[in-house]
């Protein structure tokens, strides 16, 4: 039996991490291939300065940009089973630098001995399933040398993410603004900013980070434009909220409500596309970032299809964890000793999980619990360390607590590891004053290196 991975991030590595568990435990595993166009693991957490299309001709896979710092605390995205602590050596601080998180991602895959398994500069460019052979047919090609092979696998675990094909909405007189237009995939450095007036469009965390991150780094004013509602922080002095942009001319930017602002830049914080051109059109996943995505049952499993899986596809809250336990569930299936329902039973289990969906309160803590929920019901069926589900949900709502208490101050606060039970150290500087974002500075608490 043959199993491809396609995509070496946090979701690909955790199913590899999977099957290295069930190896130690004497369970006997099939052949693992897994599948990375970039030239190492980490997935998004991967830092490139290079937008659009990358040196190998392929679209940058990359959504970070310099000075990222965790929008969320680490005692959220612990895995059960390698604490940070572990990895580390120490207890760190809650919100680490984006260094510091891939740091820790790689070396639980490193610790697990799965490198073998993984091809990297290798990308996926076409999968397809013979209903006759019952297999999948995977072309791929080096990025690097230009090879093409041709592989059969048993099945497929589609973990490329969903955050890294932009959707960009058309606003009228764009194409005459004298300066910069970006989306959010392609913002890399909050110091080009400093000093000017921008425009941020979106209301969703990267919006929320962006906009914190400019005022960070000097920026003169921002304007954050919502559609649906506004994001609700207490924003700096030099902040101003306003409805949807509606047209632009020249600099002067138009809002819904009547008012203008002279603007030097606009950030498109307006999420992505579930996107993947890899796969024959009768594979692939279609569907909005909610929690509860279309199809996919157990919000995992192809129900055309269970032979083609999909991790990590659902808008999260909970991330690393949530990624492992549909790692675990995925792998179990294949192993055998889960099976998937007919075709009926997946229609209604599904649909019971999206009238939940649709039914909850339109509260951050509904959504939080609805996703626990959901991680609890994969945890109970399987070996994946179980780990306290509700400790989680009350550290989300501790984060979003302080969020709304001071946006720009929440990364200065502590949490307690629901792994270890420690809490975490308080980081040496101020998140507002802080410029260094190395491992050195961070975790060893190093003296920062002087902003430039």
């Amino acid at each position: 039996m043959r199993v491809c991975v396609i995509g070496a991030g946090p979701s690909g590595t955790a199913v590899l991490r999977a099957f290295s568990s069930a190896k130690k435990k004497g369970t006997e595993i099939p052949e693992i291939v897994c599948y990375e166009k970039q030239d190492t693991w980490g997935g998004l957490w991967n830092f490139s300065w290079r937008v659009g299309t990358g040196a190998d001709g392929e679209p940058v896979h990359n959504s970070m940009y310099r000075h990222l710092w965790s929008n969320g605390p680490k005692e959220c995205l612990e895995f059960a089973d390698y604490s940070f602590e572990e990895h580390f050596g120490k207890p760190i601080p809650s919100y680490p630098p984006r260094e510091v998180l891939h740091d820790y991602i790689a070396g639980r895959v490193e610790k697990s001995g799965v490198k073998q398994w993984v091809q990297t500069n290798t990308a996926v460019k076409s999968t397809s399933f013979d209903e006759a052979t019952h297999k999948f047919t995977v072309k791929t090609s080096n990025v690097t040398s230009g090879e093409e092979t041709t592989e059969v696998f048993d099945y497929v675990i589609v973990c490329s993410g969903h955050f890294s094909t932009p959707n960009v909405p058309a606003f009228e007189g764009a194409e005459s603004f004298p300066g910069r237009i970006m989306h959010s995939h392609d913002f890399r450095s909050a110091e080009e900013f400093k000093g000017k007036d921008i425009l941020v469009i979106g209301t969703s965390y990267s919006a929320e980070d962006i906009a914190s991150q400019c005022y960070k780094y000097g920026v003169k004013t921002v304007t954050c434009s919502w559609r649906t509602a506004p994001m609700g922080f207490h924003w700096p002095d030099n902040f101003s909220t306003v409805p949807l942009l509606e047209s632009i001319a020249g600099r002067t930017c138009h809002f819904k409500d009547g008012s203008t602002k002279e603007i030097d830049a606009i950030i498109l914080c307006t999420g992505y596309q579930h996107h993947f051109p890899f796969l024959e059109p009768s594979l692939r996943l279609k569907t909005a970032n909610v929690l509860w995505i279309d199809s996919l049952h157990e919000g995992i499993v192809w129900p055309d299809n269970p032979k083609l899986m999909y991790i990590g596809m659902q808008d999260q809250w909970f991330t690393f964890n949530m990624f492992d336990a549909q790692a675990w569930y995925a792998r179990d299936l294949i192993l055998g000793r889960l099976t998937a329902p007919d075709r009926a039973t997946m229609d209604g289990e599904w649909k019971k999980w999206k009238e939940a969906d649709l039914l909850k309160p339109a509260t951050d803590e509904a959504c939080i619990r609805y996703q626990a929920e959901y991680v609890q019901r994969l945890l109970a069926l399987t070996d994946y360390p179980t780990f306290d589900i509700e400790g989680v949900v009350q550290c989300f709502l501790e984060w979003e607590h302080n969020k709304h208490k001071d946006i720009m101050a929440f990364r200065d606060q502590s949490h307690t590891s629901l792994m270890t039970g420690t809490m975490a150290p308080k980081h040496h500087t101020p998140w507002l004053t802080a410029y260094d974002d190395s491992i050195a500075c961070y975790v060893d608490q190093a003296q920062p290196l002087p902003c430039d």
